[in-house]
């Protein structure tokens, strides 16, 4: 993955916590959400577990790292088509496994791998320089690896159809959209909330190839159709990159897969628990996903 600069679209300071803010924050810090970007006025959305199996798991990574994962799914046998989700750069936390309970709601396996953990789990710390060295150290192969293990674990499960898979994912998670679906045949569909799609135009060489391959690069490639969800005011995507991957998809003859800009919609608008969160375009898309994945894991 790459050494991201302004990751999020905005700078560290913008994410920084002071004493006050914390306390004010009060009971939802210390209900799991991502400390370094939890707003102030936050309400975020939580799905209760009724009718639902959740809890965490692990199961062994190509490295031999136990690999630690979120999984919410419906009760009974099952089997459930099988839906990946990749976080953000803050790790596993409780945005995170709201998604997959509301994924499981809609009839779905939801599994979240904790890709960060063989470092640290991000979501506790306030300090983004530190989660930036976590992120920074979850490179391509290790994170390709552990959703080999993860779609190798779920075959094994009794309860989950590992013949229909789909993966989702936000601002970092979204780029890995991109790059598994360009690796993975075992993947019939992705959604990309607002992942990076090409190096930024100031970037070094260094950030260039860290955060390779890119997904302008590997359209060509896709195996399955991507639905990619971004925001016209997204500071740190800017609408060219967004143009380049729509006619790299063009050039690929990949007429599957779409971009949707919200035009008023900032980096994060998804993420309920953030100032970012902007709920119209959020709904849409989301119920944009819930229409794809039905067409592509449901049929």
């Amino acid at each position: 993955m790459p050494v991201l600069n302004r990751p999020e679209g905005q700078t560290a300071e913008d994410l920084t916590l002071n004493r006050r803010t914390l306390g004010a924050l009060g009971g939802l810090l210390f209900s799991g959400y991502a400390v370094a970007a939890l707003a102030q006025e936050a309400e975020p959305v939580v799905t209760d577990a009724a009718g639902l199996t959740a809890g965490t798991v692990t199961y062994p990574a190509p490295d031999g790292f136990a690999l630690p994962a979120y999984v919410a799914r419906p009760e009974g046998e099952g089997p459930f088509p099988v839906v990946i989700v990749a976080s953000e750069i803050f790790g596993v936390h409780d945005y995170i496994r709201d998604v997959c309970r509301r994924l499981a709601k809609q009839g779905y396996a939801a599994i979240a791998p904790a890709f960060f953990n063989r470092v640290e789990d991000p979501a506790p710390l306030a300090d983004m320089q530190r989660i930036m060295q976590i992120v920074s150290a979850a490179g391509y192969e290790q994170v390709m690896g552990d959703i080999a293990a993860t779609l190798d674990w779920a075959s094994q499960q009794l309860w989950a159809n590992s013949d229909k898979v789909g993966i989702t994912g936000f601002c970092w998670g979204g780029k890995v959209v991109w790059q598994a679906c360009a690796r993975f045949a075992a993947i019939d569909a992705g959604v990309a909330w607002y992942g990076r799609l090409a190096p930024a135009p100031d970037a070094s060489p260094a950030q260039v190839s860290a955060g390779q391959p890119w997904p302008v690069d590997v359209a060509a490639d896709l195996k399955a159709p991507v639905l990619g969800l971004y925001g016209g005011r997204d500071q740190g995507i800017p609408l060219a990159s967004v143009e380049q991957m729509r006619q790299a998809l063009a050039r690929a003859g990949q007429t599957g897969s779409e971009i949707v800009v919200y035009d008023d919609a900032p980096h994060g608008f998804h993420a309920d628990y953030r100032a970012s969160y902007v709920a119209a375009d959020a709904k849409d898309g989301w119920d944009r996903l819930t229409a794809l994945f039905a067409s592509k894991l449901k049929s």
